[in-house]
């Protein structure tokens, strides 16, 4: 198995969900759902890297380390760098970026992105799943991802790409087309310690502001990012009220079956 670490970036004044990570989830903080889906992935460490004292407290609550970095950063990924160099790790350790707000990520895909950027040739590994429903494509906060014929990130967007000019001129059909293959990426990120600090110098793109999406610095600096297609159907990440009230009873039902001697999950 490969080695890696999972550090989880969690600030508070997200402007869609302020306070997310201490937002009440089935009876817990969000923060807490998402590290302990992290210690349950294999990695040797679990770090939550915050600008706030009562996110590093319930992260310590739930087993997770804390390290308290600057609310400066722009992204995630400049809060890790923070980290790494902080704390000194080597230029090959492995580091995956859990999303502070995906309490229902299967524990799997952090080995899962660590692996593939194992074995690849990219800066950066990350991960996809099918898209299914022509509401998840146009929907905004669903992101896909375009890919090349090797698997490496062609863009990264909000819209519905790629674009079928015929099936989608009147908006969103009622089913997908069956010639298309859409994707859904998946906010999990593998890199190593040498390279987080080389984005930490990295101006960022014009592209990444359009798009509100951290990834994109990554190409338009012509660095390659890797993306493996999944079979683990992530659960939903948490942007607005109405996904926690989602991942409140997708919790209720899983409790539900593992009570009945089911598969919670």
């Amino acid at each position: 198995m490969t080695a890696f670490v999972v550090v989880i970036p969690a600030r508070h004044g997200a402007s869609r969900l302020p306070g997310k990570p201490l937002r009440p989830l089935a009876g817990r903080p969000l923060i807490a759902h998402v590290c302990e889906r992290a210690l349950a992935s294999g990695a040797a460490q679990v770090l939550v890297a915050t600008d706030d004292e009562r996110i590093a407290a319930c992260a310590r609550a739930a087993g997770a380390e804390a390290v308290m970095t600057s609310p400066a950063h722009r992204s995630g990924t400049e809060r890790i760098a923070e980290v790494a160099e902080r704390l000194g790790w080597d230029e090959g350790r492995i580091v995956v970026n859990l999303q502070g707000d995906e309490p229902l990520v299967p524990p799997q895909l952090a080995a899962e992105a660590a692996a593939l950027l194992a074995r690849s040739g990219a800066a950066v590994a990350t991960l996809a799943a099918p898209l299914e429903t022509p509401a998840a494509l146009f929907d905004p906060n669903v992101v896909k991802v375009v890919c090349d014929a090797a698997g490496r990130a062609l863009y990264f967007s909000r819209a519905p790409v790629p674009w079928a000019r015929e099936a989608f001129a009147g908006g969103a059909p009622p089913a997908l087309p069956p010639a298309g293959a859409w994707l859904r990426h998946i906010g999990i990120y593998a890199y190593r310690a040498g390279f987080l600090r080389r984005y930490a110098g990295l101006p960022p793109s014009p592209l990444e502001a359009v798009e509100a999406l951290e990834q994109l610095r990554v190409l338009w600096h012509g660095e390659a990012i890797a993306v493996g297609i999944t079979a683990h159907r992530p659960g939903p990440g948490i942007d607005t009220e109405a996904d926690l009230a989602a991942a409140e009873a997708m919790l209720r039902e899983g409790g539900r079956r593992g009570a009945n001697g089911g598969d919670s999950g």
